[in-house]
């Protein structure tokens, strides 16, 4: 039976296979192949180009075009001969080796040089830092861009609604007010931040041997400065190099950027929670697709799936990414193989999110907000008036202005009159006494228009 999105086991790759299918150049199985290949072709130009290893000369520019040739027309077809010799060898990354020899054996040059390829390297030295590179360029290319259009639609929210005043929900009680736009803003900030840190995260790399010492690289020429060459080779994909190592690098960098995608994915699950609660009290309505349905009985629904799917994905990524944060650092002594399965499910951490992404997004371009629903919760709410009526008091001395705004409204419905009334009778100046009477549950919002206003 051939994989199809019907009968693949994964909804990544079946429901949801486009959605999810631009992570795929970066962590199927196809891709983990092709950086193996590339990362072994570049050690292999490495070796052939340093000074004081005279059994390899440096390749002509024929070879070269044919290395750089090899690795662009890097098809499944090849892939498939290296998943062929692994049923043999039992090992991916020496699966690998001997393809690229067979492949390579027409040219004299590197037939010469068969056998530096992969010289001196144990599998790890290939592996980590195809993995940091993996996640490095799939964050630029893919997970980044799909968060910016999540902030940029927050951003958009946040200054076509930064007036709307709205009724804040504190414990899920009347509260004081803030603005629609406000709201949005809170989140389109908090996803910035969480964003910067993703993105300046830093990945290491080694290329250190089987148990980070150099130990076979100096046996064969020990005269070569080791650790400055893989420096510069672990530095020219980008990576950091890490000096201090076992036979794996320690993966700390990669449980760091999982930790930085489930903080993100959190936000996010706060926001389609927020906006899913919005949407239940009429604050946004949903602009309908035609053609979808809402529920196979109930013809009216609109129901806020797109959140719903978006807090459902985002939870099951957070639970790979957890698991990967806290699982890849540890090791037993210099090396056990529970990293290698584990590995293989960086894309699935990530393809969970990248679909809370995409929900979220759709999600957010349905929204329309109803102002005169939110309006009139804050007309049924002078309540919340309590708050700076009994803050003016404190400003001007007077006894008991909290429990005396308590005694006036804590569970009990109050109005306009009953306020402007209690606002009269206070002992302070004339303008002061206006300035509160005047005050509305919707003029009193304080900053958050302004700040929704300048919020980028």
């Amino acid at each position: 039976m051939s994989l199809t999105t019907l009968n693949a086991l994964s909804p990544l790759d079946g429901r949801y296979h486009e959605r999810s299918a631009r992570l795929s150049p970066y962590f199927s199985e196809f891709a983990l192949i092709r950086y193996r290949v590339q990362v072994e072709l570049d050690w292999l130009r490495t070796l052939a180009a340093a000074p004081g290893i005279a059994q390899i000369t440096p390749f002509s520019d024929d070879t070269l075009a044919q290395l750089d040739q090899l690795l662009a027309q890097f098809s499944e077809a090849d892939a498939a001969q290296i998943k062929a010799i692994e049923v043999r060898t039992n090992h991916d990354v020496k699966a690998m080796e001997y393809w690229l020899k067979e492949r390579l054996a027409d040219n004299p040059e590197i037939r010469k040089a068969g056998e530096f390829i992969h010289f001196a390297c144990t599998s790890e030295d290939i592996n980590n830092l195809c993995h940091g590179m993996m996640l490095l360029h799939s964050r630029d290319a893919v997970m980044l861009p799909a968060l910016d259009g999540v902030i940029d639609r927050l951003g958009d929210l946040a200054r076509q609604h930064a007036d709307v005043a709205m009724l804040a929900r504190t414990h899920g009680q009347t509260a004081t007010p803030t603005t629609l736009g406000k709201e949005m803003a809170n989140v389109e900030q908090r996803l910035l931040r969480a964003r910067a840190t993703l993105a300046g995260l830093q990945m290491p790399g080694k290329m250190n041997g089987a148990v980070g010492n150099y130990n076979a690289h100096l046996a064969a020429y020990p005269e070569l400065d080791w650790e400055s060459l893989c420096r510069d080779f672990v530095q020219a994909h980008g990576l950091q190099f890490n000096a201090y190592t076992t036979q794996i690098e320690p993966h700390d960098g990669i449980a760091e950027m999982m930790d930085a995608y489930a903080r993100i994915n959190t936000i996010l699950i706060d926001m389609d929670r927020d906006i899913w609660g919005y949407i239940s009290l009429g604050y946004f309505r949903q602009r309908p697709k035609a053609g979808e349905v809402g529920s196979s009985t109930m013809p009216h629904k609109v129901n806020p799936i797109d959140f719903e799917n978006s807090e459902g994905n985002l939870g099951l990524g957070n639970a790979v990414l957890r698991h990967l944060a806290e699982k890849l650092p540890i090791s037993r002594w210099q090396r056990d193989l529970t990293d290698s399965t584990v590995l293989r499910n960086l894309g699935v951490g990530l393809g969970y999110g990248l679909l809370g992404y995409d929900s979220s997004v759709r999600g957010l371009d349905k929204l329309e907000a109803d102002p005169l629903r939110i309006g009139s919760d804050l007309e049924e709410a002078w309540e919340v008036l309590a708050e700076p009526i009994q803050t003016v008091m404190r400003k001007y001395g007077l006894d008991n202005p909290y429990e005396r705004l308590k005694a006036l409204t804590r569970g009990k419905a109050v109005d306009r009159e009953q306020l402007q009334t209690f606002v009269a009778g206070l002992p302070i100046p004339q303008a002061e006494r206006d300035r509160l009477a005047a005050m509305t549950p919707a003029s009193y919002i304080g900053l958050a228009a302004a700040l929704a206003r300048r919020a980028d």
